[in-house]
């Protein structure tokens, strides 16, 4: 079963739940030197537990485009598969295509969308229409 971001009637897949853990194991291993939710309380802490409540929809935002700004400048072989368990790789390996040139561009949805775009579309949503975004 996928995981998918959910603001009012619209539900956008994200992918696999093991896929999500590593998009926002990524995050909090190359972005929040104290641990998780240290520096994006908002993505990682209320998010990722299942629920953004829309008045920190426009918090969370700025913390995923700060998030997407750091890994942009890492290599796609810097990603995180399970934060608790460092040493796991992504199932596909190293095998990714080569239009993914960063973790800014390394995760890319099971419908075929860069995971960032669907959030921030998803957190926008969110503040401008005073909807929680659910993650399930």
């Amino acid at each position: 079963m996928a995981v998918g971001v959910t603001v009012g009637s619209i539900t956008n897949e994200l992918g696999a739940p093991s896929f999500v853990h590593s998009f926002f194991s990524t995050i909090s291993a190359h972005c929040e030197p104290t641990g998780w939710g240290s520096c994006f309380p908002h993505l990682m802490n209320e998010l990722y537990q299942g629920r953004l409540p829309h008045a920190h929809a426009s918090l969370a935002l700025a913390e995923l485009q700060q998030a997407k700004a750091t890994l942009s400048k890492l290599p796609p072989a810097c990603v995180v598969w399970d934060i608790e368990n460092r040493q796991s790789k992504p199932p596909w390996g190293d095998n990714i295509a080569s239009h993914i040139t960063s973790l800014g561009n390394y995760f890319v949805s099971s419908t075929g969308r860069d995971v960032f775009d669907i959030l921030e579309e998803a957190l926008s949503a969110s503040a401008e229409e005073q909807r929680d975004a659910v993650l399930q």
